[in-house]
């Protein structure tokens, strides 16, 4: 056997093995698809939650200069929109 032949031999095993992985495991399509299906729930989750903790902290601020001598509700309503920002964030870091 020569040289040429061993390198011809090798350089399609190669090919054979790069070409069976990827037709085994790639599938770009279906895969991009429930990704993009996937960011898009989570980005509708996480705006839904953000424009929940804006209302949250108006009232908030609301309730804070309108009612200065109870601050129950400020608190309640302040850290429920608090609540609400650190669940948005966790989905944006986690997803």
């Amino acid at each position: 056997m020569k040289t040429d032949d061993i390198d011809q031999i090798i350089a399609e095993a190669l090919e054979n093995e790069r070409g069976g992985k990827r037709r085994r495991w790639h599938r770009p399509q279906q895969n991009e698809k429930k990704e993009q299906e996937r960011r898009q729930r989570v980005m509708r989750w996480r705006n839904m939650l953000n424009a929940l903790f804006l209302l949250g902290f108006v009232v908030a601020i609301l309730l804070y200069f309108t009612s200065p001598n109870d601050r129950t509700a400020f608190f309640c309503v302040g850290f429920g929109a608090m609540v609400l920002k650190i669940v948005e964030f966790v989905l944006r870091f986690m997803f």
